[in-house]
């Protein structure tokens, strides 16, 4: 969609992370924005950062319960009407031993990272085909590429993503709907950022940190250019993800080597080191 404009937008997890960036430059845009995050208190002000200049709302949503999810469908429609962009943003991590999370911690980040991006997307798809135009936007991860330790349901769900969003551009090519998946890596908001101020570990210098900013311009290029996938990170990382998938084996190697696995690993046993002190 080349022309964003008066074009209705919902953004999940719009206070966190990434959310308010992204929500800034479709703000620019000057899409509608609904924003939607488990409490209003920071999307509020974040909200009224853009009201100026172009029309927002602020819905709290548990994306786990897909009674909010209707509620955040219904609500949009009733002030918007029909949907045309939505950002799958919502997402947590509990970097731990995978032996230690319990079975609700396991199905928590199922149920944030990838049900509710799969529920949503089935709700605003029957308007997007009417319409003959919309876009989906899933946020992955590089640790979809490269499973590290101690993130076994997060990378599975951020795999997850990846898949779901090449069968909604294989199903519904020619319609003018279409889905884009994005990659991060390290992003100095959001998840690493707590972890980096929890655990005082910082990323390996081989694989470098990327700005906020630079993701929040990759999602509206993606939108704009109806780009299927865009790996985000400095250095050598995209040529490294390639070599990693045309061999496993060599793609462990990488993982090694770079530092990624004994980042994960550190961040695991510190955490768990500080569950017993505490």
């Amino acid at each position: 969609m080349e022309n964003l404009a008066e074009r209705t937008a919902i953004i999940t997890g719009a206070s966190g992370g990434i959310g308010p960036y992204t929500c800034r430059v479709l703000a620019n845009e000057h899409m509608n924005l609904v924003l939607a995050g488990p409490s209003t208190d920071g999307l509020a002000d974040l909200a009224g950062s853009f009201s100026k200049f172009t029309k927002v709302i602020v819905v709290r949503t548990d994306v786990t319960r897909l009674e909010d999810l209707e509620q955040l469908h219904s609500i949009t429609k009733s002030k918007f009407g029909l949907v045309d962009l939505l950002v799958n943003n919502a997402g947590i991590e509990m970097f731990s031993r995978y032996h230690t999370l319990s079975f609700s911690d396991i199905e928590q980040i199922i149920k944030v990272n990838l049900t509710s991006a799969m529920l949503l997307t089935r709700m605003v798809l029957p308007e997007m085909l009417s319409q003959q135009r919309g876009h989906i936007v899933n946020m992955s991860s590089l640790s979809a590429k490269a499973g590290p330790p101690c993130a076994e349901p997060y990378a599975a769900t951020k795999a997850a993503l990846i898949a779901f969003t090449e069968s909604i551009r294989a199903e519904y090519r020619g319609t003018g709907v279409s889905a884009s998946v994005i990659c991060p890596g390290f992003v100095t908001a959001g998840i690493y950022q707590r972890i980096v101020d929890e655990t005082g570990l910082t990323a390996p210098l081989l694989i470098g940190t990327s700005s906020p900013e630079s993701v929040a311009q990759a999602i509206l290029r993606a939108i704009k250019k109806d780009i299927p996938e865009v790996l985000i990170n400095p250095g050598p990382t995209r040529l490294l993800s390639v070599m990693g998938e045309i061999s496993p084996l060599l793609g462990e190697w990488i993982m090694r080597r770079v530092g990624a696995v004994s980042w994960f690993l550190e961040v695991a046993r510190v955490r768990e080191q500080r569950k017993r002190v505490s």
